[in-house]
């Protein structure tokens, strides 16, 4: 790689970072082999030695509305990020078409509408609002939490509405899951999001999908931010998924009733990495969960620049590919019930 200023580079706290994740990686401490004193066969399918899950945060401009610190909203960045998931999403499910590779896609659920308008002068008035909070990533504290909706359609405003999107994935001839990331990107902590704005939210994502012969059954929280999984569960949701480092782990059944599925690696682009090391790095991942059973849980978001689409995501789905006889690759869905028809037998 050529760095045109090698001394700024390195003044950069990003390149010390990249280099401690990258020595952490070569001795084996990240992702975390979870420890376990259960048999984790158990939770592979017959056959396999591992299981992979990729997820997406299929947000596009609707992620980037009051972000806090130097992240702050900027409507221009919203768009361009929002129209990059557009360029990307149909690449990437050629490419999982080309390797037979399915996708949980967590979809924020305004994307399934192709337009939206204002009633008595109000946006959404179905949807009651989150109180006003300045939490981790987001700063809250002033306006409507719809304000930057463009109330209009999918071909007026594509950054903000994705039903033909949505139209594609269900339509290839991989079996992907649409999944849900609450109607409007929302805080869904307990701490910040009460229960009734929560199901308002979760109820608005199961009409609009219900309208195309969905059911909504996995659930991953917008930044992260864990809470109202007893709703979840009373809605009918099986699993979501946490970020709480990177860990090859098993799955957890956590006390609400819900399966819990623990991150191992965000598909994601450092500029501080070279391609090869991408590329290599997540190879070496799906190796040490085939070394030791336990499932790998891949994520990113559509957004993410063009050369990590390709070759560096191709390249993931392709060597899955390749390995498909020792890992088995499925949605968030497809494992829940794997697992609950297995349990249940015993």
């Amino acid at each position: 790689m050529k760095i045109n200023n090698p001394k700024s580079y390195i003044l950069n706290p990003k390149f010390y970072r990249a280099r401690l994740s990258k020595l952490k990686f070569a001795l084996g401490l990240n992702p975390v082999i979870e420890k376990t004193n259960e048999d984790p066969s158990k939770y592979i399918p017959e056959g396999y030695k591992a299981v992979c899950l990729i997820s997406a945060d299929f947000e596009m401009a609707w992620a980037f509305r009051y972000l806090k610190d130097e992240r702050r909203f900027d409507p221009d960045i919203a768009e361009k990020m929002g129209m990059l998931t557009r360029e990307n999403v149909p690449i990437i499910l050629d490419y999982c078409d080309q390797y037979n590779i399915p996708i949980t896609w967590a979809t924020v659920g305004h994307l399934v509408l192709k337009s939206c308008k204002k009633e008595n002068g109000k946006k959404h008035p179905n949807i009651p609002r989150i109180p006003y909070s300045n939490s981790k990533y987001w700063d809250y504290r002033s306006g409507d939490w719809f304000d930057d909706d463009p109330c209009r359609d999918y071909k007026t405003d594509p950054a903000w509405y994705a039903p033909d999107l949505i139209d594609d994935i269900l339509a290839r001839k991989v079996k992907h899951e649409i999944a849900c990331h609450s109607f409007s990107h929302i805080d869904c902590s307990d701490e910040n999001c009460p229960a009734e704005v929560f199901e308002a939210e979760i109820k608005e994502c199961q009409k609009l999908s219900e309208e195309k012969g969905i059911t909504l059954k996995s659930f991953v929280h917008p930044g992260h931010q864990i809470g109202n999984l007893d709703s979840l569960k009373k809605l009918g949701f099986t699993s979501f998924r946490t970020d709480n480092g990177n860990n090859l782990a098993l799955p957890h059944k956590h006390s609400s009733g819900l399966w819990e599925f623990k991150n191992t690696a965000e598909l994601g682009y450092r500029q501080e990495w070279s391609i090869d090391y991408h590329i290599k790095r997540y190879q070496m991942i799906i190796n040490r969960a085939i070394k030791h059973n336990r499932v790998c849980v891949f994520w990113y978001h559509p957004s993410m620049p063009v050369q990590m689409v390709d070759p560096i995501f191709k390249k993931i789905l392709s060597g899955l590919n390749f390995k498909r006889k020792e890992i088995i690759c499925l949605t968030h869905e497809d494992y829940t019930k794997w697992m609950a028809e297995k349990f249940l037998a015993k």
